[in-house]
């Protein structure tokens, strides 16, 4: 079924995963105009051949998802609106919508608006393919795609069609060549991130910290995420006492048990377990009814959902003390230049009832995308051809302290991203409403490992 967007009740702070249906062939879509959001039934576009205009937009080439006549460029997100990863990916949406809403308020892109269109993939790699076809011809980028295999699948197409997509998924190959062609990266990868997190949290253990147990869910998530977390610990060296690398199968509870015993059997000072809040917490929740409450414990980015610190949450405490994390992101709490518009637009919205910092993601791939198409325009070139050459040839994209700044010119070693923002629970700025219960205790840090890592390939080699 088709749904409107501002129907998405945010839910993630309580844990709650909204239920989508998309039966069939059809998808969920919808579509932000200038502040509206309304259903579109149209098919795909027909293909044009690249022409130049006169009038507003003067000497603008365009073919496809850009319509100077109208005013409008189109821009698709092939999210994850009902899979395993919804939760977040609903609240990434809903901040992409917000964002172009303020920028079309104020002049659009030189007087263009930017409609945006949202596909649920329910974290499919063959949905993801499907609503990729459904969008190619209605759209000039891509400025969203949900996970590593779903972006995978998509790359021959993308190649084929010359088009830019930016993923929403840290997999080390978006720095990689082989992968990159068509996208465009952002924040650390999983095994820089890993590198960072157990790093910094061997510092703080100091003497204390001398072994290491690692978990994940089989395939480029987590499997790149061992990867930097086995070369951390040997940076530090940090003995695996215990290494379920791939071990996490989504769904299958007899694995998680097998993990939470295997975790708990080999009693290490530190935990790295990277997989979905689905497997993380009840791991988590499992180690600690066994009496395991010595480990230091962390994972990357997605392993977290803010429901673990919820109110009723049995791990809240817990989470609250035992727990160190990584973020690719800016947080709530923050008070920069970027962060602080961005709280101000979302809450401004009437769609954002509490602080999540998870919304700054959507502002993230937003403030890549408006870069994009601001070069896009400047070069006189809005096909999908121009858009993506302009995409890949921006020295540097700044986010005024919500992330990182970015580059997507030089050696894959100079692109890739080597900073993580460090953060813990602080409860009391949660309960009392102050921001999201993430606080920063070392913003942009970088290991010794990190930055001494050579990077020219992805850290794990897809299979094919």
């Amino acid at each position: 079924m088709r749904i409107k967007s501002k129907w998405l009740v945010i839910l993630l702070a309580m844990g709650l995963v909204l239920a989508a249906c998309s039966p069939g062939g059809e998808s969920e879509e919808t579509t932000t105009t200038g502040g509206e959001t309304t259903d579109t039934t149209e098919g795909p576009t027909e293909t044009t051949e690249p022409t130049d205009t006169t009038g507003a937009g003067a000497d603008i080439a365009t073919d496809i998802g850009v319509d100077l006549e109208a005013g409008t460029i189109t821009i698709g997100l092939l999210s994850d609106l009902s899979g395993q990863f919804s939760s977040l990916v609903q609240l990434i949406v809903a901040a992409h919508e917000i964002y172009w809403e303020d920028v079309n308020a104020n002049g659009g892109i030189n007087g263009l608006e930017v409609d945006v269109v949202a596909l649920d993939t329910e974290y499919l790699s063959d949905v993801h393919v499907q609503r990729y076809e459904e969008l190619k011809d209605e759209v000039v980028a891509f400025g969203h795609s949900t996970g590593s295999p779903q972006t995978v699948a998509i790359i021959p197409q993308l190649e084929a069609d010359g088009i830019l997509a930016i993923p929403l998924t840290w997999y080390s190959g978006w720095t990689d060549p082989t992968y990159n062609n068509n996208l465009m990266h952002h924040g650390a990868p999983y095994c820089i991130e890993s590198m960072n997190v157990i790093s910094y949290i061997s510092e703080q253990l100091g003497e204390e910290a001398t072994t290491l147990a690692i978990a994940s869910v089989p395939g480029d998530y987590g499997l790149d995420s061992m990867e930097g977390a086995k070369l951390a610990a040997d940076a530090l060296g940090l003995e695996i006492v215990y290494d379920g690398s791939g071990q996490i199968l989504p769904g299958d509870e007899a694995a998680f048990t097998a993990v939470a015993q295997g975790i708990v059997g080999a009693d290490p000072d530190i935990v790295y377990m990277t997989s979905s809040p689905l497997q993380w917490g009840p791991i988590f929740g499992q180690a600690l009814a066994a009496g395991f409450t010595t480990a230091h414990w962390s994972g990357a980015g997605p392993s977290y959902n803010p429901a673990f610190i919820a109110p009723d949450s049995a791990i809240r405490d817990a989470v609250a003390a035992m727990t160190t994390w990584g973020s690719y992101y800016s947080f709530w709490s923050d008070d920069s230049p970027g962060v602080t518009e961005a709280k101000d637009l979302l809450m401004a919205s009437g769609r954002v009832d509490r602080p999540v910092s998870a919304y700054l993601e959507g502002f993230v791939e937003a403030r890549m995308m408006h870069g994009v198409l601001e070069a896009a325009y400047a070069a006189g070139d809005m096909t999908q051809a121009g858009v993506l050459a302009a995409g890949k040839s921006l020295e540097s994209v700044s986010f005024d302290g919500i992330a990182p700044d970015e580059t997507y010119v030089g050696t894959p070693d100079e692109q890739l991203q080597r900073a993580t923002n460090m953060w813990r629970v602080d409860l009391a700025g949660l309960d009392d409403g102050t921001h999201a219960g993430e606080v920063a205790v070392e913003p942009g840090y970088v290991s010794d490992a990190a930055a001494a890592f050579e990077f020219s390939e992805a850290c794990y080699q897809l299979e094919g």
